[in-house]
């Protein structure tokens, strides 16, 4: 069997295709970005209203992430992100392992606070944004990462919000 040789018109035309191809793709997905659903178990120990601090506790952990808009994915500003976990200093349970922040013009968020340890067996934090308490028009979502190891210094969680 003989192999037909490539052209250079065939070459130019399929790096071209290769170029304009993530161009083409990109906003189609942009406008199917789904929301973010609920994570079971995400609620426990929520605390509506927990106020909105620098940090929480001595910190040395970070969690970070980002909030978007389902549909076209634009960076939500001024979204009150509730974080609260079983740390070295308290319980997910304790008013004091809660805490709140805002998100930035770009979507993103960041927490400082103590190092997160294993609660039933897995280190994991909490998230929540909360629509009874933000007014921004978006549905409630709460949200329980688990960390790959106890030894993680930092967690990054992202929300899809939904309009109401």
């Amino acid at each position: 069997m003989t192999k037909a040789p490539q052209s250079r018109r065939r070459f130019i035309v399929a790096g071209a295709a290769m170029l304009a191809a993530p161009a083409l793709i990109r906003p189609a997905l942009a406008q199917d970005l789904a929301p973010t659903q609920t994570m079971r178990g995400g609620s426990n120990n929520y605390r509506p209203g927990a106020p909105i601090v620098e940090r929480i506790g001595g910190g040395g952990f970070q969690m970070t992430g980002t909030v978007r808009r389902a549909g076209d994915g634009a960076p939500l500003e001024g979204i009150r992100i509730q974080i609260w976990a079983h740390t070295t200093e308290g319980h997910e349970r304790d008013p004091h392992s809660h805490g709140a922040t805002l998100t930035g013009a770009d979507g993103t968020f960041r927490m400082d606070m103590p190092q997160i340890v294993p609660a039933f067996g897995q280190p994991h934090g909490h998230l929540a944004y909360d629509a009874d308490h933000d007014g921004n028009g978006f549905r409630t979502v709460f949200l329980r990462p688990v960390m790959s190891s106890a030894r993680d210094t930092g967690l990054s969680a992202d929300f899809i919000l939904q309009p109401a």
